[in-house]
């Protein structure tokens, strides 16, 4: 077990956060008004009552973007997990399906796939996963019978208080960085890395975010409003209209 270099981590994670910057800000400017509307629930505006069209734009950039940057920063915390345990225990990203690191630890090998939080899929998404743990144990065994393998489901915030489950562990929050790392407190003092520079990077972003906001709206403006007012029925029917046979 090694110590964490805590320079090199920050200038890791300073070039993560960059990455996810740049890369939320490539999403946004890649979006398309009426792309967005076509996935987006109109009847859900309309129950919110939004009644200016820089509101709906904003409403509908925020949740193509929340659910962007949940995955995009996902990724990262993935990486700096790998990161952090190769620099500590030797891990690395594991060559089987479906597993994010592999590393040995007190004799034991563990097969880890890693999730942004405790709640982060369906019965079927889980039964994947544990059946990617089953085919990493089987390659593992043919060559080793003896070896113990341990898989673990690490999620990188959150709580399970449940961590034993059928044939895996699931480790959320502290127990997750903890095991990781080794060290109990990792999960607080990752703030620091994470937010460095930061509010700098946001800056930049928050400028093309507005300006895609001033153009979203003037666009909304021309096509989906009439005397200053949105027309619902005409936003709905872009939205919904069967354009194809009226027979079908």
């Amino acid at each position: 077990m090694s110590s964490l270099d805590w320079k090199a981590l920050t200038a890791f994670a300073e070039k993560g956060i960059a990455g996810f910057h740049e890369k939320r800000l490539a999403s946004l400017q890649k979006l398309k008004l009426k792309t967005v509307l076509k996935r987006k629930n109109p009847y859900l505006f309309k129950a919110k009552n939004l009644l200016t069209a820089s509101d709906l734009v904003k409403t509908l950039l925020d949740a193509h973007l929340s659910s962007q940057e949940e995955t995009i920063f996902g990724d990262f915390l993935e990486e700096l997990a790998v990161y952090i345990n190769g620099q500590v225990f030797g891990g690395k990203k594991s060559a089987s399906e479906g597993i994010d690191l592999e590393f040995d630890r007190d004799g034991i090998r563990y097969l880890v796939s890693i999730k942004s939080g405790p709640n982060w899929g369906n019965s079927s998404q889980i039964k994947k996963m544990q059946d990617n743990f089953a085919k990493a144990r089987k390659v593992l065994h043919t060559g080793n019978s003896k070896l113990h393998v341990q898989a673990v489901n690490g999620c990188c915030y959150g709580q399970d208080n449940q961590p034993n489950k059928s044939n895996y562990r699931k480790l959320c929050g502290q127990r997750f960085w903890a095991f990781v790392s080794g060290d109990e407190l990792l999960y607080t003092r990752l703030v620091d890395p994470i937010g460095h520079r930061a509010k700098i990077k946001n800056e930049g972003f928050q400028k093309q975010y507005a300006k895609v906001v001033n153009l979203f709206a003037q666009e909304f403006m021309q096509d989906f409003c009439v005397d200053g007012e949105i027309d619902w029925v005409k936003l709905v029917e872009f939205n919904s209209e069967n354009k194809g046979n009226k027979d079908d």
